[in-house]
Parts: C-alpha cells; sequence; structure tokens
C-alpha cells in the first residue's frame, strides 16, 4: 500500500509535459493518491492524466473564478480534497530597472495573486486535516542575479503559508513551502547546454550534485502523508545550496569564458532586440 493510498490530491501547474508538477503528480498516484491535474493547456492535460489514471480540468489560477470552479469539480470528482500542491510559476531572469510594469503584474497574478486564489478556493472543500504545499524556490532565501521579480513574490507567498499553517492549523489542515535550488529538469535545459554552468553550480552544492525533480516529488509524498508532523515551514530541498549560496553572475560568466570564449547569453537582450 502506497504512503498516499486512499489520499485526493489537486495538482496545479501540471499542463507543461515532464514538468515538476508532473512529476510530483505521477508520484502522488504511484503512492496510490487519486489525482486531478489543473492548468491551461487541456490537451497535454488530459493526455496526462489519461497516463496517470488520474483527472484533468483546466484552470488559468490567476483567475479567481477559475479556481473556484476547480475546486468544486475536484471535490465532485475526487470526492473530497486531502492535498492541494500548487506548482505554477514563470522563470524571468531580467535585471531589475529593466523589467517592465507589464512582466511585474504577470509575475505578481501568477505568483502570488493567483496561489491565493487558489488555497482560498481549497480551503472550503478541505474538512478536518489536510496538506496544502507550494513549490517555492531557494531563491525566496538567497540571492540570484536578475530574479528580483520572480524572487520577491516566491518569498512573499511563503509568508502567506506561515499565515495558512497559523491560521487552519486548528483544523489539522498543514501548510508548506519546498524550495528547490537549481533543478534538473526542462526549464532548465537551456542553462545545461552552456558549457560551464551547471558545473559552476554543482561546486556550491555541498552534497555534491544538482537536484532532480524526483528529490522534490519526494518531499512532496512526505509533506502530504500523514508521516508529516510540520506546518508553516519552506523545506529546503536543494542539497545544501543555501549554505553557499548561488554562484554570482561574474563567475558564471567566467565559467562560460572559460568553455566557449564569449559570456553567458543575456535572454532580455535578445527580446529587447526582437521588439
Amino acid at each position: 500500500m502506497g504512503r498516499l493510498a486512499g489520499k485526493r490530491a489537486v495538482v496545479m501547474g501540471a499542463a507543461a509535459r515532464d514538468n515538476m508538477s508532473q512529476v510530483i503528480a505521477r508520484r502522488f498516484a504511484n503512492e496510490g493518491a487519486r489525482v486531478l491535474v489543473a492548468g491551461r493547456h487541456m490537451e497535454e492535460l488530459e493526455r496526462f492524466a489519461a497516463e496517470i489514471g488520474g483527472q484533468a480540468y483546466y484552470c488559468d489560477i490567476t483567475n479567481r473564478e477559475d479556481c473556484g470552479r476547480l475546486a468544486q469539480a475536484a471535490a465532485e470528482k475526487l470526492g473530497g480534497i486531502d492535498i492541494a500542491l500548487n506548482g505554477a510559476g514563470w522563470g524571468l531572469l531580467k535585471p531589475f530597472e529593466l523589467t517592465t510594469e507589464e512582466e511585474i503584474r504577470r509575475m505578481t497574478d501568477l505568483q502570488f495573486i493567483g496561489p491565493f486564489f487558489f488555497f482560498q478556493a481549497i480551503l472550503p472543500k478541505m474538512q478536518q486535516g489536510g496538506s496544502l504545499i507550494q513549490i517555492s524556490s531557494a531563491t525566496a532565501t538567497i540571492m540570484l542575479e536578475n530574479h528580483a521579480a520572480y524572487m520577491g513574490t516566491k518569498a512573499g507567498f511563503d509568508h502567506v503559508m506561515r499565515c495558512l499553517a497559523n491560521e487552519y492549523g486548528e483544523r489539522g489542515i498543514r501548510a508548506n513551502s519546498i524550495s528547490p535550488g537549481l533543478t534538473e529538469s526542462p526549464m532548465t535545459a537551456g542553462a545545461k547546454a552552456i558549457p560551464g554552468i551547471f558545473e559552476t553550480y554543482r561546486n556550491r552544492y555541498p552534497l555534491g550534485r544538482i537536484g532532480t525533480m524526483d528529490d522534490i516529488a519526494a518531499a512532496a509524498v512526505w509533506l502530504a502523508s500523514d508521516e508529516c508532523f510540520m506546518s508553516g515551514q519552506n523545506l529546503q530541498v536543494n542539497g545544501g545550496l543555501t549554505l553557499r549560496g548561488n554562484p554570482t553572475g561574474a563567475e558564471l560568466d567566467a565559467a562560460a569564458i572559460k568553455s566557449t570564449g564569449k559570456p553567458r547569453p543575456r535572454p532580455w537582450e535578445s527580446q529587447a532586440a526582437s521588439i
């Protein structure tokens, strides 16, 4: 019997193939949970739901009504909700002074207001007990250059999770964040393709390797299980990266120059050139 046998889970942000939310949802299903996955791309959600024997539902997390409909549908389709995990996010890399108003508002909608709507909708559908899980980031605690909008919204919502832990603990509901560092995933494939970048990061991990999505899924299973007696915490599942911190931009450029003869690409420069 799996560690989540009999549990009913909603996983937000699972609409991109093989992303972190999908890896977590698959692990939940393998551990015995009934899983409903949500996001904005129904074709991929339905494909993935069929793969894991789960269900799919459209939801734009930035839309309050969508979140309400998702919570209602999940409660009806699953017979209730025991686990709610939000993995939606946008890894914008851009200097502070170049970040546009549109980008700031989009980031805030996706990584602060949206999760607020999501958990607001879920909580009335949870009875006594349950687990709320937010995928945060090591950069909500430690520095990374050109990442302020992402880091600020992640850090802000970590504090909201602490508020939920405090306010809903009397109902037996736990609320925790998980903070990965640089993780082997489709999102980081571009960085990995630049010689020297992953090697420079690896030196910052006391455990000697880059994290994987399976590492995060394992932590999520524990937080979702009845074995967990933790609430209001930010679980730093990043191999000790927060002890040493991320490399600086100068260090990453030096590594790239050593390997390729030129500094790392600046995504914001190519974006500006294309406008």
